[in-house]
C-alpha cells in the first residue's frame, strides 16, 4: 500500500515555506492570463491548421479545435478546483500526490516531464524554422550544417533560444512575465491581422461541403503505426474527413491546445492563488478558443482544403500568398518567429516547477530543489531543463513528436479529472476558492473525451508513450520510492509509535 501513500494538502503547503526551497509570489491573474494564451497561441495555430485541413477534416477544421477546446475546458475546470485547493508548485503531480497516490503521482510527474521538455524543444526548432524564414526577408541564408539536425549537424538558432530562455527563467518568474506579456501582445497583433485582412479575402464556397464525405485513407506502409489505435481495435477500415475525421482532427489539433495547465504549476508563485489561477486558466482557453476557431475559418476560406499542401511549414503564408496578400506571410513569420519564443519559455518554466516539486518530495534528487537566493527560482532544475531541451532542439528531428505530447497531455487530463472527485470525497473539508459545477458530470465527461482522444492517436505514438512510462516506472523502484521524503516521514511515525 505504501505505493499509493498520499501526502496531505496541509503537509504539501507546508513545504512551500521551507528556507531552501520558497519560491517568490509575484503573479496576478493577468500575469496567469497572459501566461496562458502565450503558451496556447503557438505553432499549433500557425501550422496544424493547414495539415489537419488537408488530411483530416476540411473547412470543418474549426469544428475539430471547438471539440478538442471542449475537452481542455472540462479538464481546465478541474484543474481550477484543484490548483485553488492546493495551490503548490508541480500541477497535476502535486494534485495526484493529494488523491491517488505516490505511484500514480510520479506516473504524472514522469509524463508531464515528456510533455514540457519534448514540447519545447519542438517549439525551439520551430522558432528556428520561422527564423530563417525572416532572415531570408532578408537576404540573409544560414549554412545547412548549423540550421538543421535533419540535414546538417545541429540546429543551432534552436539551441541559442533554448539556453538565452533558460537565462530569462532563472533571472525571475516576474521578469519572464513582464516579457511574454510585451511578446504576447505583438503575437496578438498578428493573429488579429490574419483574421481581419483574411475576412476580406474569403470565399465562401470553399467551406463547401463543411464537412466532406469520408473516403478511405491513403495507403500506408506503416499499418498500425500510422492509423489511430481505434481504428485498429474496432476493425475499422482507415478512413479520412466525415465525422471520424472530424474526431482525429481535434486529437491532432489538441497539440494548439497544450499548456495551459502550466497556469497550475505557478500556483505556489502567485499572489492570491485561490481567486487567480481559475481565472488564469479559464480566461486564456476562453480567449484562444476564440481566436483559433477564427483563424481555421480563414484558412479553410481563403484556399479550399483540397489545395492545402499538408506538409508545408506555413499554410497560413501560402493561403495569404495566394489570395494576392503578399506582405501577410512575412508578418505571420515575423510573429511565429517572436510568439515561438514564449511559448518555449513557459513550456520550461512548466518542466522546471513540476521536476522541482518532485525533488522537493525525494522523488528526484533533493539538492536539484535549491532555490536562487537573490531570484527565488529553482535555478539548478531550471538549468538541467535547459540543457536538455537545447540538446534535444539542436541534435535531434522532433518534426515526428507533437502526437507523443498530446497523449502526454491528455493522460494528465485524465487524470486530474478523476482527482478532483476523489479529493471531493477524502477531503470535503478542504477550502476551495472555486468548485467545479457538477464536479462528478463534469469530470467523467472529461475522462471519457480525454480517453476517446487518446483512441485517436496512432499505434506508434502509443507504443512510444508506453516505452517513456515504463522506464518512469523503473526509475521510480530504482530511485525515487527509496528516497521519498513522505516515505521516511511514515517510517519515522510508525517507528516512533512502536517503541
Amino acid at each position: 500500500m505504501s505505493l499509493f501513500r498520499t501526502k496531505s494538502v496541509e503537509q504539501s503547503i507546508a513545504d512551500t515555506d521551507e528556507p531552501d526551497h520558497r519560491l517568490r509570489k509575484d503573479l496576478s491573474a493577468l500575469d496567469l492570463t497572459v501566461f496562458g494564451v502565450g503558451v496556447i497561441i503557438g505553432a499549433g495555430i500557425f501550422v496544424l491548421t493547414g495539415t489537419v485541413a488537408a488530411s483530416n477534416a476540411g473547412p470543418a477544421l474549426a469544428l475539430s479545435f471547438v471539440i478538442a477546446a471542449v475537452a481542455c475546458g472540462l479538464a481546465a475546470l478541474c484543474y481550477a478546483e484543484l490548483a485553488s485547493t492546493v495551490p503548490v508548485a508541480g500541477s497535476a503531480y502535486t494534485f495526484s500526490y493529494a488523491t491517488l497516490g505516490e505511484l500514480v503521482a510520479w506516473i504524472i510527474g514522469w509524463d508531464l516531464v515528456l510533455e514540457f521538455t519534448v514540447g519545447a524543444a519542438a517549439l525551439s526548432t520551430g522558432f528556428s524554422a520561422y527564423l530563417q524564414q525572416v532572415l531570408e526577408i532578408v537576404d540573409v541564408t544560414l549554412p545547412s550544417q548549423i540550421s538543421s539536425a535533419a540535414t546538417g549537424v545541429i540546429d543551432l538558432p534552436a539551441v541559442v533560444i533554448a539556453l538565452l530562455v533558460t537565462w530569462m527563467l532563472i533571472r525571475g518568474t516576474k521578469f519572464s512575465s513582464r516579457f511574454n506579456q510585451v511578446v504576447v501582445a505583438l503575437k496578438l497583433v498578428v493573429v488579429a491581422a490574419v483574421i481581419v485582412v483574411g475576412v476580406a479575402h474569403i470565399d465562401t464556397g470553399n467551406w463547401v461541403p463543411f464537412i466532406p464525405d469520408a473516403q478511405p485513407a491513403p495507403e500506408s506502409s506503416g499499418g498500425f503505426a500510422d492509423v489511430p489505435l481505434i481504428t485498429t481495435l474496432l476493425g475499422l477500415e482507415p478512413a479520412v474527413f466525415g465525422l471520424a475525421g472530424v474526431i482525429s482532427g481535434a486529437a491532432i489539433v489538441f497539440f494548439a491546445f497544450i499548456g495551459f495547465d502550466i497556469v497550475a504549476t505557478t500556483a505556489e508563485e502567485t499572489k492570491n492563488p485561490q481567486r487567480d489561477v481559475p481565472i488564469g486558466i479559464l480566461g486564456s482557453l476562453a480567449i484562444v478558443t476564440v481566436l483559433y476557431a477564427a483563424v481555421s475559418l480563414v484558412v479553410t476560406g481563403l484556399r479550399s482544403y483540397r489545395d492545402i499542401d499538408p506538409d508545408s511549414a506555413a499554410p497560413l503564408a501560402d493561403a495569404f500568398e495566394d489570395a494576392g496578400v503578399g506582405w501577410m506571410p512575412d508578418l505571420i513569420s515575423v510573429g511565429a518567429c517572436i510568439g515561438l519564443v514564449v511559448v518555449a519559455m513557459i513550456l520550461m518554466l512548466g518542466q522546471s516547477r513540476v521536476a522541482f516539486a518532485m525533488a522537493r518530495d525525494g522523488l528526484l534528487p533533493r539538492p536539484l530543489a535549491k532555490v536562487h537566493p537573490t531570484y527565488g527560482t529553482p535555478y539548478r532544475i531550471t538549468v538541467l531543463t535547459g540543457i536538455a531541451v537545447a540538446a534535444l532542439a539542436g541534435f535531434v528531428d522532433l518534426s515526428t513528436l507533437a502526437h507523443l505530447v498530446n497523449i502526454g497531455t491528455l493522460f494528465a487530463f485524465l487524470l486530474v479529472s478523476i482527482g478532483v472527485v476523489v479529493l471531493r470525497r477524502t477531503r470535503p473539508d478542504l477550502p476551495r476558492g472555486f468548485r467545479t459545477p457538477l464536479a462528478p458530470v463534469v469530470a467523467t465527461i472529461s475522462v471519457l473525451m480525454c480517453g476517446y482522444l487518446m483512441l485517436n492517436l496512432t499505434g506508434d505514438t502509443w507504443i512510444r508513450f508506453l516505452v517513456w512510462m515504463a522506464i518512469g516506472v523503473v526509475v521510480y523502484f530504482v530511485y525515487g520510492r527509496g528516497h521519498s521524503r513522505l516515505g521516511h516521514r511514515q517510517e519515522a511515525a510508525g517507528n516512533s509509535l512502536s517503541t
